[in-house]
């Protein structure tokens, strides 16, 4: 994990400053694909996902090094090809894993949140779902334990793979010639994110987009069929904490409402967005049916709300940071402690530009808690770095100043009403 930390100390200023360019190359062309809050809580997503990624908090069900020390049948020298073909696995794999998600209620919970912005832009890439560490991705690379690929050689590739797919997230590339025979590109994942009839649930390969074409997924970018972004039950937030947690939630609710024991246990397993019958219209829930008349998610903001969430998206990145570079020196309990300063920063911010009634009490309970343990661990004589202290008492301060600024001046809003 030390060194996931420092490759993510390089590749995420990377990101950060392409997305910039996007900006800036989109209000040059006035055809910006960014807005405030959206891109906000696209990057805040990336983050939770990486925090998560880099603690290890997940659940495995199938490990690859199981399925490599029991079912090799040829031993590969570690050449270049050896590499090509883990990559081609790799690659393969990713296509049966996405399209599972895209297939399976209990399994689009894990993927939803990638679809969930209403725009297409390179911040969009980087949602990512929380809930995806679920291990059943090494089912997909028995091919690869077959063909004896070392554990190793996945484990450098796949977050290479994963790299991989950040640069057709935008709308500013148009269709690449004969590279759109080869390579997932632009114009086709354009495609994959759009929620028309013509194209949801197509081109979900990762980088060769040979296993669409070969398994009857593949749509071409249409001309006269303009791509609509989102998903057909708007999540109606900008929390990604909530978001990722979402479609699990109605779920639980609609198992639990239904009368049909059989409904109870199949609603898991049934194609993604099967309801019963008896709860669709006890519990009815907003889905788009003309997608040319999709409303987006705009809630109205004046300068202060701008001021509030850049300036938390601002100190999570520079926690973030912190927390990255001091990764291999500090405990587990430092670690849990970043974790959940920047999980309830994201969750706090995000839900307070929502509108929620309960949200500005939270980040005041938030800041009074962040507070007290800073003086407490000093006044106990912890180890604490002073400067860090200063800093972070610093910003819950401000933020103090900023919430009770916000206190009359947005809009109400029940959770019930993106649930």
């Amino acid at each position: 994990m030390d060194t996931y930390a420092n490759i993510l100390l390089i590749t995420i200023p990377i990101f950060l400053v392409l997305i910039t360019i996007e900006i800036l190359y989109g209000a040059w062309k006035k055809d910006q694909q960014h807005t405030f809050m959206d891109t906000i809580s696209s990057l805040s997503s990336g983050f939770t996902n990486l925090l998560v990624d880099i603690l290890g908090l997940g659940i495995i069900i199938f490990s690859y090094p199981f399925f490599y020390e029991r079912l090799k049948v040829i031993e590969l020298e570690e050449t270049i090809m050896l590499y090509v073909i883990a990559f081609i696995c790799i690659d393969f794999a990713s296509y049966c894993h996405h399209r599972l998600k895209h297939s399976i209620n209990i399994f689009w919970n894990m993927h939803v949140i990638h679809h969930s912005s209403e725009e297409f832009n390179l911040a969009c890439a980087l949602r990512q779902s929380i809930t995806n560490n679920l291990g059943i991705g090494a089912l997909f690379l028995i091919p690869a334990a077959f063909l004896g690929v070392p554990p190793q050689v996945i484990t450098i590739l796949g977050p290479l793979h994963l790299f991989g797919q950040f640069w057709y997230h935008t709308k500013h590339i148009g269709k690449l010639g004969w590279l759109e025979y080869i390579l997932v590109t632009p114009s086709q994942h354009r495609v994959h994110h759009a929620i028309n009839k013509e194209y949801i649930d197509k081109n979900l390969a990762a980088i060769f987009c040979i296993w669409d074409r070969a398994f009857g997924t593949f749509q071409e970018e249409l001309d006269d069929v303009p791509c609509i972004y989102g998903t057909l039950k708007p999540v109606q937030t900008w929390n990604p904490i909530w978001i990722n947690f979402q479609h699990l939630w109605s779920l639980i609710q609609d198992a639990w409402y239904t009368k049909s024991f059989k409904d109870k246990l199949r609603i898991w397993f049934m194609p993604t967005g099967w309801r019963p019958i008896d709860v669709t219209k006890k519990i009815p829930r907003v889905k788009i049916e003309n997608v040319y008349s999709q409303e987006k998610y705009r809630p109205k903001y004046n300068l202060i709300h701008k001021i509030f969430a850049g300036f938390h998206f601002v100190i999570q990145n520079v926690v973030l940071f912190i927390f990255l570079f001091t990764f291999s020196d500090i405990s587990t309990a430092d670690k849990t402690a970043y974790l959940l300063l920047i999980f309830s920063t994201i969750y706090s911010f995000s839900s307070i530009m929502d509108g929620f009634k309960w949200s500005i009490a939270f980040e005041f309970i938030r800041v009074l808690i962040g507070i007290s343990i800073i003086i407490f661990s000093q006044a106990l004589g912890l180890s604490v770095n002073p400067l860090l202290s200063t800093f972070l008492l610093s910003y819950f301060l401000i933020s103090a100043i900023l919430n009770f600024l916000l206190v009359k001046s947005l809009p109400q809003r029940k959770l019930e009403e993106i649930s």
